[in-house]
């Protein structure tokens, strides 16, 4: 027998033999790499933009990485990750997969503005969970959490928030709200067993970026990007090795059980908010496209937002709206975040080549 989970079959056999493999490679890591087993970090979502950017790091520092996701990866492979081929959202599988780790990095998520209820929390709470769980049974001592800066997120202007604001109580869509829940729990486990942390990244970046950047593109070639608002809203990005440097000081500061460190969220950003719709330009730039000049009003672009999501959901259509509340927002108010806490208390440097960064954008795409 096997459960679908997010529309993937895993198979009982199948997990059996991973749970095999896992305590199998655990051994061999300890008795011929010469890396002891309380160096093994395992990295869900391993294949995904961050992931592998993150594992890449822990293995340049000396770490054994197992990573686990839906796909494969022969690639990282190939650079000496324990590859593990399941979904989080089964319990056994985590089981499996977390057997003598001493420390997580939780980037695996489901995200996106539109989707059914349930897929969000299948994905984003049950199987941090689970892991949560099984970080407590089996006495791994880190555990650091790939949050979004959205689980604080209400639509209202945000202008150099730090980790002080709260949760909201009212939500534009699923994958905020979903990621708030998981947070807390996270942060929740938190004691003299286990050190958790939760890092908040935004709009990630940089060259082999196949959703952000991509996405921009295509759709002002499609005609459907517009400006929302004047443009000149203050919002915040990271490059993707800078969001993977945070999380591998996030991980050494559980590791060392720094309790300056741990139990807390952290924002991670470049350090240099910058006007939408000049990132937005600069996006479009790397593909030799221009800004178009259609633009919208927040307030109409809100509510076309919300007619468009009542239809989809009237209709029962499942593909994402041209426009949703969140996605209005998100594009015409303010949203940079301040990072002294994860200066202060996890030693983060933001990038201090950013426009050298954005130049090896170009031709790319």
């Amino acid at each position: 027998m096997g459960s679908v989970i997010g529309g993937q079959l895993i198979c009982r056999n199948t997990l059996h033999t991973v749970r095999e493999t896992a305590n199998h490679a655990t051994s061999v890591f300890a008795s011929s790499s010469g890396i002891s087993v309380s160096k093994i970090i395992l990295v869900t979502g391993y294949g995904g933009f961050l992931g592998s950017a993150i594992c890449r790091k822990l293995i340049q520092q000396g770490y054994a990485v197992r990573g686990v996701a839906r796909g494969d990866y022969p690639e990282l492979k190939s650079l000496g990750v324990e590859c593990f081929k399941g979904s989080i959202a089964d319990r056994d599988c985590c089981q499996a997969v977390c057997a003598g780790v001493s420390g997580i990095v939780h980037t695996a998520a489901l995200a996106g503005v539109w989707g059914k209820r349930e897929w969000f929390e299948e994905i984003n709470v049950t199987a941090t969970d689970h892991l949560l769980r099984e970080a407590t049974a089996q006495s791994i001592n880190a555990f650091v959490y790939t949050s979004s800066p959205s689980v604080t997120f209400d639509g209202s202007p945000q202008i150099n928030v730090d980790e002080s604001a709260p949760y909201p109580t009212n939500w534009l869509c699923d994958y905020p709200r979903t990621k708030a829940i998981a947070e807390q729990r996270v942060l929740q486990t938190d004691s003299s067993r286990i050190a958790t942390c939760a890092l908040r990244p935004h709009l990630i970046w940089g060259v082999g970026d196949p959703h952000l950047i991509p996405r921009v593109i295509a759709r002002c070639r499609q005609g459907r990007l517009m400006r929302v608002g004047d443009g000149k809203n203050l919002i915040d990005t990271v490059h993707v090795d800078a969001a993977a440097d945070a999380h591998l000081l996030a991980l050494q500061k559980m590791l060392d059980r720094d309790s300056n460190a741990s139990g807390r969220p952290y924002f991670i950003t470049d350090g240099q908010p910058m006007e939408c719709w000049e990132w937005i330009a600069d996006i479009l730039s790397f593909a030799n496209l221009k800004p178009p000049k259609k633009s919208i009003s927040l307030a109409n672009a809100y509510k076309i937002g919300a007619v468009l999501e009542w239809v989809f959901r009237l209709i029962g259509r499942q593909s994402e709206p041209p426009m949703t509340r969140f996605v209005a927002k998100q594009l015409g108010v303010a949203h940079y975040f301040n990072i002294e806490s994860a200066r202060e208390r996890l030693g983060y440097r933001p990038p201090a080549n950013r426009q050298e960064l954005v130049e090896l954008m170009r031709g790319t795409l």
